[in-house]
């Protein structure tokens, strides 16, 4: 048997090693960006061989995909609400809005976003991978809760996947763009602008 046919086969996958990759993987892109990391020095963050990499992802871009898939799952988490919750439709979508813009105001995250988009320009795969498994799973999350929502008669959404880009334009704004140019973070802003966002956001889908 070839040694490809043998990768192919394979051991049973390491649940606490591929973590360690996936989590080197996530500093790795963040701090030196993806044409900056190397399975090499992924290897040596999570403190195992290449060949181990390569035997649980296969390859770099494989690594990107589960990295951001990761941190999307991080965010997605503000989107399950408890069916138990006796909080108010209005401090539901606040708490999910602060979630969102804290996570994407992240330093790391800024930096992150700066370079994929860089990448990009050379190798337009890249760009479509982080959306798909990145912003594209986020907005499928929230959309999944507002038609929960609608469903439970709260709102009224003809198109989820519309109105959770528009919940997430809302409560972004010029915020978004600010911070990919450098501008220093405005918390006091950022609070005014989702508590506005989810005004408007239920002025126009509350039933």
């Amino acid at each position: 048997m070839s040694s490809g046919d043998e990768r192919r086969v394979g051991r049973p996958v390491d649940p606490a090693k591929r973590e360690a990759i996936i989590a080197a993987a996530v500093a790795s892109f963040f701090e030196l960006g993806y044409a900056g990391s190397t399975i090499e020095g992924i290897a040596a963050r999570a403190g195992v061989s290449k060949v181990t990499i390569y035997n649980h992802f296969g390859d770099k871009r494989a690594l990107l995909a589960a990295a951001v898939t990761r941190e999307a799952e991080r965010m997605r988490a503000h989107f399950e609400i408890d069916a138990g919750s006796t909080a108010s439709l209005p401090e539901r979508l606040r708490a999910i809005g602060t979630a969102m813009v804290a996570f994407l105001s992240r330093p790391e995250m800024v930096q992150f976003e700066r370079r994929i988009a860089a990448e990009t320009e050379q190798d337009p795969a890249i760009g479509m991978a982080f959306l798909e498994h990145g912003p594209r799973r986020m907005k499928a999350a929230f959309a999944q809760l507002l038609a929960r929502a609608n469903d439970a008669g709260e709102l009224a959404i003809p198109d989820a996947d519309l109105a959770a880009e528009q919940f997430a334009s809302l409560c972004k704004g010029m915020g978004d763009l600010e911070r990919r140019f450098g501008a220093p973070p405005d918390p006091a802003r950022d609070a005014r602008r989702i508590d506005s966002a989810v005004e408007v956001f239920l002025r126009a889908y509350r039933r």
